[in-house]
Order: C-alpha cells, then sequence, then structure tokens
C-alpha cells in the first residue's frame, strides 16, 4: 500500500519542476494516484478489509481537493493532468 522513495523520486521528476519539488500540487495527485491504485488492488483481493476502504477514501477525497485546486488556478494544467494520469473526471 505505501509506495518506495524510488516511485516517489520518479513521480516528481515527471510531474515536478525538479526533483526535490514534491510539494507541487501536480506531483501530489501522482503520488496519491499511485498509492489509490495500489490500495484498490489490495480491496480486490481483500473486500472486507473496512479498515483499507476507509484510508482510500480519505485519500481520494485528499486528491480530488487537489485536482479542485489545480483546474481552479489552471485549468489546461489540470486537462493535462487528468489525461497523463488516466483519471476520470
Amino acid at each position: 500500500m505505501t509506495i518506495s522513495k524510488e516511485q516517489v523520486l520518479e513521480l516528481t521528476k515527471t510531474y515536478g519542476e525538479n526533483e526535490k519539488d514534491t510539494g507541487n500540487p501536480s506531483v501530489q495527485v501522482a503520488i496519491l494516484t499511485t498509492r489509490i491504485n495500489a490500495l484498490t488492488g489490495h480491496l480486490k483481493i481483500h473486500p472486507k478489509d473496512n479498515h483499507s476502504r476507509r484510508g482510500l477514501l480519505l485519500l481520494v477525497g485528499k486528491r480530488r481537493r487537489l485536482l479542485d485546486y489545480i483546474k481552479e488556478n489552471d485549468a489546461q494544467k489540470y486537462l493535462d493532468l487528468i489525461a497523463k494520469l488516466n483519471i476520470r473526471k
């Protein structure tokens, strides 16, 4: 369910302005998306794991708020990001 430092570094290089730009909302959305995908796979195997399901819902809500912030400030960046990460609107 957690992602490695190497994965975070790779996502930061891809979506951030530099390799230490982990505070960028686009990077945060990419990291959250990776964690959400991992938890989704876990919940397909363990459907009764309600504690992980709650964590998943919290992550999805946090990602939604960050995406709303990006959309408010730069609509084109928002559209590019959801297309690149394959996120539904």
